[in-house]
């Protein structure tokens, strides 16, 4: 199953099933088109919080020439950072380099804590997509990463929530920027698996429904320019959209 959040033409904001056949969503009764100019696609998810995951795949860790890390490598992105499907990301004017990072993203059903691997994918409401958008400029040069990682729409989502059972074990990762690929891997070659994440993850913090886990970049990241646009494809979830703009 699908489910996309949406502002239909009165200004109130939905949350129904969607089907990718149509490209449609139901709510109360009606089907609404999310190309229809007067409906606004939504993040699929309004989380408090995003933790992400850092050097998740071994290729990405070697092309910045960092280690692979003995334990999940975890930072925070806020609420501000979620941008959604067809918006155009602002980035901060005046740097050298912003990266685009594809990340399969895996979004929290309920409430939880101190979660053992077994049981992880119990609280696991579904996955989307997800451009980390990064400030290398100031990441390198400080270690929390709030300047580098948390600026306003550093995190499109979307464009839908697939449940998992939609989702392949080896789910395809890809992001085009222009039409040009520039990274393809697969959610198999992750270090630390989503239940491992989610185990690591509740061991310190408290995760709420909606909650997102960003687990991770594959090899081929690069720096986006003014007027690019933006595709990450995740095998069984579909393509977020989205434009760059560089003051």
């Amino acid at each position: 199953m699908y489910r996309a959040r949406f502002r239909d033409p009165a200004g109130s904001i939905r949350e129904g099933e969607y089907d990718p056949d149509s490209d449609t969503v139901a709510f109360g009764g009606e089907e609404y088109a999310l190309d229809d100019p007067d409906i606004d696609v939504l993040a699929p998810t309004d989380p408090s919080k995003i933790v992400c995951i850092g050097r998740n795949y071994a290729d990405h860790a070697a092309e910045l020439g960092n280690d692979v890390p003995d334990r999940p490598l975890l930072f925070l992105k806020p609420p501000n950072a979620v941008a959604s499907h067809g918006d155009t990301v602002t980035v901060p004017a005046g740097k050298e380099r912003i990266d685009w990072e594809a990340e399969f993203a895996v979004v929290i059903g309920e409430q939880c804590k101190s979660v053992d691997a077994a049981d992880a994918m119990d609280v696991v409401a579904g996955f989307t997509c997800m451009n980390d958008v990064s400030n290398r400029d100031d990441q390198n040069r400080e270690q929390n990463w709030v300047r580098g990682k948390a600026f306003d729409g550093a995190a499109p989502l979307g464009p839908v929530l697939a449940t998992p059972d939609e989702v392949p074990d080896d789910a395809s990762v890809e992001l085009r920027v222009n039409g040009e690929t520039k990274q393809s891997s697969d959610r198999e070659h992750m270090i630390f698996d989503v239940p491992t994440l989610i185990e690591e993850i509740t061991t310190y913090l408290t995760l709420e429904p909606g909650d997102v886990i960003a687990t991770g970049t594959p090899e081929g990241v690069g720096a986006l320019a003014d007027g690019d646009a933006v595709e990450v494809e995740i095998e069984g979830v579909g393509t977020l959209e989205h434009d760059v703009r560089v003051p």
